[in-house]
């Protein structure tokens, strides 16, 4: 698939949407809906702007709309949208066949996070591995350069959408795995390892170091017993 629409209720069979809250996992069954409420009364809406703001917002970027993908804003203040995900991906064979290079359309709620959104394209896609080794990228094109920036977990891409208006050669999203450090290869008990060894290191290096300072201190002592020895 080059390309395609798709809402998180409709492309993760574990995923609810609705315009009034954000999606949430749902209830394995014998669970009542009483655990899912105290989870919705838990998800604080995050209001950048007020209502009325919002409201002018919404309105200004669904007349710049050009593909009929417009925002809808409910009376709660809460928005619906659609964002576009590159889909970067160094290892196909880790996804659905056709998804890695894809752009996927993503109908959200403005109160869905970063992570929420990696959830769900994930979920779409097949993708086996942990959310936590992937990043969600805002890149922005300014005056001829373009600049791409890892978004943090509970940024609301709904938002940075709204802002910057409708137009991806402005603002532009990027689903891409973590960049792996030097240290992030080893397990929890090799690391922990490696900082018994330093702690040990730095121990000797300390004793050296006071050996060396010891025997200069006591050459010095010396020295100075002998100037003031008498002639």
């Amino acid at each position: 698939m080059s390309s395609g629409y798709s809402s998180l209720e409709e492309d993760a069979e574990d995923f609810f949407f609705t315009a009034r809250t954000s999606f949430f996992r749902r209830a394995p069954q014998g669970k009542s809906r009483a655990g899912q409420q105290d989870v919705e009364k838990g998800k604080e809406t995050h209001n950048y702007l007020s209502k009325e703001e919002i409201k002018e917002k919404v309105q200004k970027y669904n007349l710049a709309v050009t593909d009929k993908l417009k925002m809808t804003l409910n009376s709660n203040g809460i928005y619906t949208g659609f964002i576009k995900v590159q889909m970067e991906l160094c290892k196909p064979t880790q996804t659905a066949p056709g998804s890695n290079g894809c752009m996927n359309t993503l109908h959200i709620s403005s109160t869905n996070t970063v992570g929420e959104v990696i959830e769900a394209l994930l979920k779409k896609f097949l993708v086996t591995e942990s959310p936590a080794k992937f990043a969600l990228y805002k890149r922005c094109h300014k005056e001829d350069q373009v600049y791409a920036c890892k978004l943090s977990d509970q940024e609301h891409p709904l938002y940075l959408r709204l802002v910057a208006g409708p137009r991806t050669d402005t603002l532009s999203f990027v689903l891409r795995e973590h960049e792996i450090g030097e240290w992030e290869a080893f397990s929890l008990p090799e690391l922990q390892n490696f900082l018994r060894i330093l702690d040990k290191e730095e121990d000797e290096q300390l004793q050296n170091l006071k050996r060396r300072y010891t025997a200069y201190r006591h050459k010095l002592e010396e020295a100075l017993g002998d100037a003031w020895k008498p002639g």
